[in-house]
């Protein structure tokens, strides 16, 4: 590749960076472009799963109708899925609470986006929700399972391999879903795996969550429940709605200081007490860089004790924003697929020691392959 390609792809992802970070910042702006910018604009924006963030907000200015033909069309289509999205899960949280509703208690947190739901934090507005996820203490754990089972949830069939990594490895059951509704749920008894080298006591972050009312449910603290979005994105691997939850990150940082003189006082000694210091270093770090976050400098500076070697943090600065941001919808990008697969490898490496990284990544493409073969084999005359 020529210096000069090189140039074009760096400004190409420099300028989807920029109509992406315009669109969040003042949905408005849409207003301002040519016909064929707003067309790849839309589309970047349903690629990195923000248009009904951006069309909500437009929605509450008035200005869908401001649009050429079909753009309303697209606002009001990206509106109305993710509002019936939102009663989706809010439904699925209804049905939780009736099959528990006999049963002794347990406390059910409500992590990620039907937390941020029943908050009403900003981010919330027009999101799209794929699974309800909660977070149940662990000796409590079979008993919610059960109780959802008798009701008529059905667990995922799983090999016998994903069943014992699930139940003896990760930090949640297997998923399970009611045939009726066919939504996700996902009971976990901690936000990361207890193999992984982060390892947030549970008890920790129950015993600070917040009721919420009317409901049996309750969701994270705000603190908790940022530093919880700052895992999931740089812990867990999946980049595909990467620039959606740093958006989670950056709004919650801005929500929740905003309502709370001493959020700030209060953040890093609480990554501190959790284990949570790199993940809510890198949090703190690209929502800053990539979105222009307002973090203090004294939180910056405090979170810099945290920050890898330089060799790492340079190449993380290198491949986390272009795994962040989706690519143009009509080319792919080699780089963003290598800093993908990059980030993803970075995931398992810091999920599990390295003996049982070797044995699951021998079994998993053994399975692969045999899977494969079986699909290929021909069928008998």
């Amino acid at each position: 590749m020529t210096s000069a390609e090189r140039a074009r792809i760096a400004a190409e992802e420099a300028r989807i960076r920029q109509c992406l970070c315009n669109a969040v910042a003042d949905p408005a702006w849409l207003l301002e472009l040519a016909p064929r910018d707003l067309d790849v604009t839309l589309r970047l924006l349903r690629r990195a799963r923000v248009l009904g963030r951006v069309a909500w907000r437009l929605r509450e200015r008035g200005m869908i109708t401001a649009f050429a033909h079909p753009v309303p069309d697209i606002l009001n289509s990206a509106l109305i899925a993710a509002e019936a999205r939102a009663r989706v899960g809010l439904w699925e949280l209804d049905r939780v609470a009736w099959a528990l509703a006999n049963e002794a208690p347990a406390p059910l947190v409500v992590l990620k986006g039907c937390a941020y739901l029943l908050c009403g934090t900003p981010n919330a507005a027009g999101r799209l929700f794929s699974d309800l996820d909660l977070l149940v203490p662990r000796d409590r754990l079979e008993f919610v399972e059960s109780a959802l089972l008798r009701k008529g949830w059905q667990a995922a069939s799983l090999e016998a391999y994903d069943v014992k990594y699930y139940r003896e490895w990760a930090h949640e059951l297997p998923a399970m879903t009611h045939p009726e509704r066919e939504v996700e749920v996902d009971l976990h008894h901690n936000i990361v795996m207890p193999t992984g080298r982060l390892k947030p006591p549970a008890d920790l972050l129950l015993s600070r969550t917040r009721a919420v009312p009317g409901t049996p449910f309750s969701v994270l603290d705000p603190i908790d429940m940022t530093l919880h979005a700052m895992t999931h994105l740089f812990n867990g691997g999946e980049m595909d709605s990467g620039f959606r939850e740093l958006l989670d990150i950056a709004d919650l940082l801005a929500h929740f200081s905003a309502q709370d003189a001493g959020f700030w006082s209060a953040f890093w000694p609480r990554a501190e007490a959790l284990g949570l210091v790199r993940p809510a270093f890198y949090g703190l770090r690209y929502a800053n860089r990539c979105l222009g976050a307002p973090i203090p400098l004294e939180v910056l500076a405090a979170s810099a004790a945290a920050a890898p070697p330089l060799p790492i943090r340079s190449l993380m600065d290198e491949i986390v924003p272009r795994a962040l941001f989706p690519s143009h919808p009509d080319r792919s990008r080699l780089g963003q697929r290598v800093a993908r697969s990059l980030i993803y490898a970075r995931s398992h490496w810091v999920r599990m020691p390295p003996l049982m990284l070797a044995s699951h990544f021998v079994h998993k493409v053994t399975a692969r392959y045999l899977r494969r073969g079986e699909v290929d084999k021909p069928e008998a005359a």
